[in-house]
């Protein structure tokens, strides 16, 4: 069998979670499944650092960082390209083509599009809607991450029932656990200037990651405490999202207790949370929140708000809170600096919950019902 994947959807200069699926899906597909071949779909300027025979890479089409020509690609000559060196399935994010050659297995992992509160903007907010509606459907195979996002789908498309799989994400535990170099703490201070006990932030600012709630609830907490952990908010600019931030909290009155490292690479990922007393996220939705199984698994408690799919994340271990109450955000905070017994338990906890999430896994469940799709469309 072989699969093609595009990860055209990927901005280069801007990358997410995605970026470490399509290496992660590859990288175990290439162990896992020894008869499986891939044909990849990526961008000139697109980091990939697979080098396999069973790998074939094509750079013909422009990433996302581009986007009305990927856009075109993805839609009408990706798949052509596809079907003409000889793929049996073409494997999406979010979408089917509008030249559909193959048959789809299209990942979706949330519908953020359909809140206008989430600002995509009216152009790809119109994109979206009309994908949804027109292309969405013709998919063969629809994958995603979460029970939550399960019922989400289903919702808008019931009859996508008897098509869908549900399977977590996966984790990265070579690179996220818990044991730190011993070198690791000077190194962090040295690049960084931090020192463990910090509060800890990582995500683009984009506007459903809720950062002025944060802020507002980290306002709340003594001088003494923000001085003794300050607040460290990873992450690149979206939209201005950045400079707001900045300004509430010279306006809140603790710019000095707060630090903006910007995006970095991924290699300091795993030393920032595992040196953090706690990491924080507010988002008012998220696709699966992998930052948090990633914070757990280094062993750093996990502050995150009250929504349907961090409790089914975390599992009940992460202090859960309306981050809409700045006084319930700051009550959490203090209790994770001042309890060394509750920050004990929620690291514990925390280490545990993450074993559940592998990319082994991931990669078995997924080309799995591949394999199945590819069966039924050959009988």
């Amino acid at each position: 069998m072989k699969l093609a994947l595009s990860m055209l959807c990927e901005n280069p200069l801007r990358k997410t979670g995605l970026t470490t699926l399509f290496h992660e899906f590859v990288s175990r597909g290439l162990k896992l499944f020894p008869e499986v071949r891939w044909l990849i779909f990526a961008g000139p300027n697109q980091e990939w650092t697979i080098n396999d025979p069973r790998v074939e890479m094509v750079r013909d089409f422009p990433a996302n960082d581009q986007l009305s020509r990927r856009l075109f690609a993805d839609h009408f000559q990706v798949p052509a390209v596809a079907r003409a060196r000889g793929a049996d399935v073409l494997v999406t994010i979010g979408f089917v083509p509008f030249r559909k050659c193959l048959p789809t297995a299209m990942h979706v992992f949330s519908l953020q599009h359909l809140d206008k509160n989430n600002r995509v903007g009216f152009a790809r907010e119109i994109y979206r809607k009309w994908v949804t509606k027109f292309s969405w459907p013709k998919a063969d195979l629809v994958i995603t991450n979460s029970k939550f996002a399960v019922s989400q789908i289903l919702s808008v498309y019931p009859d996508f029932r008897e098509r869908l799989v549900q399977s977590y994400e996966g984790l990265q535990h070579e690179q996220f656990h818990p044991t730190a170099p011993t070198d690791e703490a000077v190194r962090l201070a040295k690049k960084f200037g931090l020192t463990p006990g910090y509060f800890l932030w990582i995500s683009n600012f984009y506007p459903y990651k809720q950062a002025e709630l944060l802020l507002t609830g980290y306002a709340k907490l003594d001088a003494e405490t923000r001085r003794r952990h300050p607040l460290v908010m990873v992450g690149g600019n979206w939209e201005n999202a950045l400079e707001s931030a900045q300004a509430l909290a010279r306006q809140l009155g603790i710019f000095a207790d707060l630090r903006f490292p910007g995006w970095i690479a991924d290699e300091w990922l795993a030393p920032l949370y595992r040196h953090a007393r706690a990491f924080c996220l507010a988002s008012r939705e998220e696709t699966f929140g992998r930052c948090v199984i990633e914070a757990m698994a280094c062993g750093a408690p996990c502050v995150v708000n009250d929504i349907p799919i961090m409790r089914e994340v975390t599992d009940g271990h992460a202090l859960i809170v309306d981050f809409k109450d700045a006084g319930r955000v700051a009550g959490a905070l203090q209790s994770l600096a001042e309890d060394d017994v509750l920050h004990g338990r929620l690291r514990a906890d925390g280490l545990r919950r993450a074993q559940n999430f592998t990319f082994e896994k991931l990669t078995t469940e997924r080309i799995t019902a591949i394999q199945r799709l590819v069966s039924g469309t050959r009988a």
